[in-house]
């Protein structure tokens, strides 16, 4: 068979383009990304989402970014990761911005109670609506993505009216979770994810505002028998990029790193992770010695009529920066 010239040439453009591009990553520096999260080195974040990530990040970049994944506190605790990778001690993190309330008062936004029902479209939106605000209130660090899971109130007994959290020490989420549980008449118990279960163990909180799957990688269902069966919350996430570390790649790298930072890969951890969350309830469901709480909708309506002031909060502190409220959580329902 005669092959055409036009597919010789094509063959050949094929074939230079393709050796300027392995000569190009050739040429690149190794350069380590050191990536720090802060739960278990096998929670289903870690498998479903930093390691097949920092694969990619390393098929891509022909091996000159090597991702070292540093899990479950290794170089600081849960609520300083933010502030690790500003200062350097590591270059990219998995950060809880509600773990220091009040410091990003915008994408506190993404934790106000009942907003999302879908991980997956919702981390697409909290991704793409804050890529507007990040540049100004999270400057320190270069923002990769967003992403959110959605979560419910785990207890040691079953739970099923707003009134009921009155007296209760409670473990949020996050500061704007932190908030609800003030409204509602009872007492935040301020501790990161991994101090969750001694704290419930101890007696020193009553609940727990957590996803369905954590529960178990935590071990909690240890000291809780009670999960209330409604979407309440969310817990919004960011990895941030040490500025200075990005600064120093080269073009092709900036690239694979650009290409791994955008709403497309927000969406597919926010999926990944947030569906696989949310499938825990079905285990619970099986469980003999664990109830799930149902709720009607008359009862769930009761629980967004308590929550209300959440939001006129939230409200409150946007026009302390002055931002309209009303405007910015516009942007993000649309």
């Amino acid at each position: 068979m005669k092959i055409s010239n036009h597919l010789k040439r094509t063959a050949v453009l094929t074939s230079l383009a393709l050796s300027a591009s392995f000569a190009t990553q050739a040429a690149d520096a190794p350069v380590e990304l050191r990536f720090a999260h802060w739960v278990p080195a096998q929670h289903a974040l870690a498998r479903l989402g930093i390691i097949p990530w920092g694969k990619s990040i390393e098929e891509a970049s022909g091996g000159t970014i090597k991702v070292s994944i540093f899990p479950a506190q290794q170089l600081g605790k849960a609520p300083d990761h933010y502030d690790m990778v500003r200062d350097g001690i590591a270059d990219m993190a998995f950060v809880n911005p509600g773990y220091q309330a009040g410091r990003f008062p915008i994408f506190a936004a993404a934790e106000l109670p009942f907003m999302f029902q879908k991980p997956g479209p919702a981390s697409a939106a909290v991704d793409r609506w804050y890529a507007k605000y990040a540049p100004t209130e999270m400057k320190d660090v270069k923002v990769c993505l967003a992403h959110l899971h959605i979560g419910t109130i785990h207890s040691k007994k079953p739970i099923t009216s707003p009134d009921q959290i009155r007296g209760m020490k409670i473990r949020p989420a996050n500061g704007t979770v932190a908030q609800m549980v003030n409204v509602l008449g009872g007492s935040a118990v301020q501790v990161s994810a991994p101090e969750s279960r001694d704290a419930l163990s101890k007696g020193i909180a009553d609940a727990i505002t957590f996803p369905w799957e954590s529960i178990l990688s935590f071990k909690i269902d240890k000291v809780t028998t009670y999960h209330t069966d409604m979407r309440l919350y969310a817990a919004a996430f960011v990895w941030p990029m040490n500025k200075a570390w990005y600064d120093k790649l080269s073009a092709n790298q900036k690239k694979v790193m650009d290409d791994h930072c955008n709403n497309k890969w927000a969406a597919k951890i926010g999926a990944d992770w947030g569906d696989y969350e949310d499938a825990g309830q079905k285990k619970f469901a099986s469980m003999s010695d664990h109830t799930i709480v149902p709720l009607t909708a008359d009862q769930v309506n009761a629980w967004k009529t308590a929550t209300r002031p959440v939001y006129d909060q939230w409200e409150a502190s946007m026009k302390k920066i002055g931002l309209d409220g009303k405007q910015v959580l516009s942007e993000l329902k649309e």
